[in-house]
This record gives structure tokens, sequence and C-alpha cells, in this order.
């Protein structure tokens, strides 16, 4: 693989690398574009983050190039860090003076020094990220590649610019970067790279948590996740980092009996479901939604293996997952939690004699996310036998049928009963308890049910008959009695 000059060229003709590219003159610092940009580059992959390096003071060459850009320039400085970051439209620019590195064993904390080019090529993670091109007028556009990356861009191989033990025992996520290149690109990891992950894996318990998650949403999000979850097995991580899924694996069999794989059956439910949407967090809930049946399954000699109840099981281990892997204790818990659990559901609505009943409760209960739990129930169909996986999609192209009838006749997604429980303590002069919870469930049911139409008329008429039959009556004004059972 060749890159002409014209081209590089090309991709250097605007107007944020020339005034870097004044700026560095000016201060009379070497100054290259290096790593992702110039891999992305390569590889034809848009991207808008840029990564400057220069020999001399990154953040002094980020001031300068932020004052040239002007006032459509945003500059932020990291001076913990040695750093700085430019916004420029929808690009974002880090500045950073060459440096070279050094670990300790028990840290993923470097000891920082200034460094050369070539120190800041030597402790970069693979080679593919380890290429720069000169931003200085004398060489503008030169093409700096002392580790072959380019060759190994062609030949689709992830490998480390020097000793990979060291790569990795020095910092430890690099190891999950590996993977999720892997994943990302459909790149394959070196034998000898793969090997040093073998045998580094435990250093990956020195690495914070968000950052981990940080490449596990990666992974997830890339085209196939599957690979890197399959990688991630295969060197060890995956029962360090999500043991819950290390536990999916196998197949025993029983009397003759045996199950599938929960494990590759889940993999296969996430690249299903690759194909159709790109939110994380149906994602995260495709690759969560059976971890409950290792706890559920059960044989029994007449009906074979069960796994009853295991979106239930699953769906109570999801908080602990989330506050060990640090990932958010809000809406997305809920929101995963509301999709496993839910999530066998569907596939009893494509019965014939099912009940509207049963249609509106799952309406009620999936609200908003009703497609996305379809979306999940369709990629869960995996099976080798085609004629199955069609006539499953065909009987939950019933179900989106019977949902869309019933929701635009009963209103019930997302609905709120007509009457709420301060109407109905405000009606009856009740207190706060028990009493006006049932009653606010009645009506509820009563119109989930198909008893009473969603409506406040119907539903002020059926709260008066229930009362009536507890013994509550409505005060004919605010000095009545209440007369409770």
């Amino acid at each position: 693989m060749q890159i002409r000059q014209a081209d590089i060229l090309q991709i250097l003709d605007k107007k944020i690398f020339n005034l870097i590219s004044e700026s560095a003159d000016t201060l009379l610092y070497e100054t290259y574009v290096i790593g992702g940009f110039v891999r992305d580059l390569v590889l034809n992959r848009p991207t808008q983050d840029i990564d400057i390096v220069c020999v001399g003071n990154g953040v002094q060459l980020a001031q300068e190039a932020a004052k040239r850009l002007g006032r459509q320039a945003r500059l932020s400085v990291f001076k913990n860090f040695g750093t700085a970051q430019v916004t420029y439209h929808d690009l974002k620019v880090e500045f950073v003076g060459a440096r070279k590195e050094s670990y300790q064993r028990h840290s993923r904390k470097p000891i920082v020094e200034d460094g050369t080019l070539e120190d800041d090529l030597n402790r970069r993670d693979f080679t593919m990220n380890a290429m720069a091109i000169c931003l200085n007028k004398e060489h503008f556009g030169k093409w700096i590649d002392p580790f072959d990356g380019l060759k190994d861009i062609e030949n689709c191989v992830i490998k480390t610019p020097r000793d990979a033990d060291i790569t990795f025992s020095d910092d430890p996520l690099r190891m999950l970067r590996a993977i999720r290149f892997a994943s990302q690109l459909g790149f394959f990891i070196e034998a000898q790279t793969f090997e040093a992950v073998e045998r580094n894996k435990n250093r990956i318990e020195i690495v914070s948590k968000e950052r981990i998650v940080d490449e596990l949403n990666k992974i997830i999000l890339s085209p196939r996740p599957s690979i890197g979850f399959e990688l991630l097995d295969q060197t060890g991580l995956l029962e360090i980092i999500l043991p819950e899924l290390i536990a999916l694996k196998g197949i025993e069999t029983k009397e003759g009996i045996g199950h599938k794989d929960n494990f590759s059956h889940t993999l296969r439910v996430l690249d299903n479901l690759a194909r159709t949407s790109n939110n994380l967090w149906l994602r995260w809930a495709a690759l969560f939604h059976d971890i409950g049946k290792p706890k559920s399954k059960r044989f029994y000699p007449k009906t074979g293996w069960t796994f009853h109840a295991h979106e239930f099981i699953g769906m109570k281990m999801l908080k602990s997952i989330f506050r060990r892997m640090k990932l958010p204790l809000n809406d997305n818990l809920k929101y995963v939690e509301k999709l496993v659990s839910l999530h066998m559901r569907p596939i009893v609505l494509s019965d014939d004699e099912v009940t509207d009943s049963a249609v509106r409760r799952l309406l009620f209960e999936a609200g908003n996310d009703i497609d996305d739990l379809m979306s999940l129930c369709e990629a869960d169909i995996t099976s080798k036998n085609p004629e199955k996986v069609k006539r499953f999609l065909f009987n939950f192209k019933l179900v989106r049928s019977k949902l869309k009838e019933i929701e635009e006749k009963d209103r019930i997604r997302n609905f709120q009963p007509p009457i709420d429980g301060l109407q109905i303590m405000e009606m009856f002069h009740l207190s706060p308890g028990r009493i006006v919870g049932e009653l606010k469930s009645a009506i509820k049911d009563a119109i989930l049910d198909g008893v009473i139409p969603n409506e406040y008329e119907a539903a002020y008429v059926y709260l008066m008959q229930l009362a009536e039959e507890k013994g509550i009556t409505k005060p004919d004004n605010e000095y009545s009695k209440i007369i409770q059972s």
C-alpha cells in the first residue's frame, strides 16, 4: 500500500492545518499530525478528531493556533496533563508535546518526560497508530512510518510497535483497544500480540471500570460486536470483566437431550440487532437478555431443559452488574431492565387466540420502548432452520399488527388512568393509603382488561361501583363522614 504525496497534501489543504503549520513555524516547534487521524486517513474513515504532537510545549502551540483561528475556536487547557484542546466548528484538535513514558508495575499512571518524535511514536499502542505527517512548512506532508504501520493496515493486522508484553503491562487498557480495533475494523490480532494479551490479562484489574466500559461500548457499537466478545473470551479477559457472560457458555446433555450454547446464541442476537439498530443501550439489553439462564436452568425427564423465569432473574441481576461496572444507574439501567424482563412476552402474543387484554398490558408495560422490545425479540431468533426463522418472523409481524391495532383503538401506550390517586382522595376525603392504591389499580386493570374504555366518564362510574362494594361513600359535602371498610 502506498500513499500518494498529492493525496496527503489535498487532505492537509485545510485552513486548520495551514494555521497550525504557521503557528508551529512561528514557535520553531517540529509539529506533526499523528495517531488515529493518520490511520483513518489511510482507511478512508471519516473522523473529526485530530491529534497534534510537537517537539516543544503543546499548550503553547494550541494557544497560538487558537489565536490564529479566531473567535470560532474554543481553547481548553488541561494543565495537569500538559495538554490542550481546540474545538473549531465540528473538529476537536488535541495538542501535546512529544514525550516518553515509563511505568511502575502496580500503576498505569506513567512517569512522563519531554521527548522526541521517535520517543512519542515508540510509546504508541499499535503500529497503525504510530504514523505521523509533518506539518512544518519545510517538510509539509512528509509521511513518517518507522514501524511499517501502513503495511500492517494493508494486511489488516494489529500488532504493537515494541515488545507486546511491555506494551500491555505498562498500559493494560491497550489489550481492550486491540480487541476493539479488531471488532471495529475487522482486523486480525497478530499471534505474538494475541498471546501477550493472554499472558497479561490479569493486569486489566488495575484499569478503572469507566475506561473499560468506554472500550466495551465501542465494541458493542461495532458492525459485528461478536468479534470483540469472542476475542475477549479467547484471551480470558471476559471472565475477569463480565463473568456473567462466561456462565452462559456450554452445552449440557441429559438423557440424550441437550440445550443450545447460550453464549453463542447471545452473540448472534447482538449481531442481529447490530444490523438494525445503533442504540447502545438496546445492544446492552441484547448482551444481557439471557444472563438469568444459568441460575434458572432445570432438567425434567418429561419436558427436557427449562429456563423458567430467566428473564426476571436476569433483570434482578442487572443493578449489581451496572454498579460493579460503573455503568449509569439511571434511566439507561431502567430501560435495559425493562427490555430484559419483557423479552419473552411478545412470543405468546403471536397465538391467534391471544386476548386484547394481554396486548394492552404489554403496551402499557413497554410504553415508548415497545418498538425496541420487538426489535430485540426479532433479533432473538437465531435458529439455523430457515423455515423456523421464517415462521417466527411472520408471527412477530402479526404481533406488531396487533399492537398497532390496539394502540390506535385504545390509546394504551404510556396511558395514565383518567382518575388519579389525588382525585380519589378528594372525592372520598381519604388520606393516602392502601385503599386509594387499590381503587386506582382497579381502574387501571379494568381499562387494560377491556372492562371499561380509557375515558373519564366510564372510569368515574366504575369507581363509584367499586367504592360502594367496599363500603366507601362519596360525601355530599366536606363535613360528611368517611365510611371505610
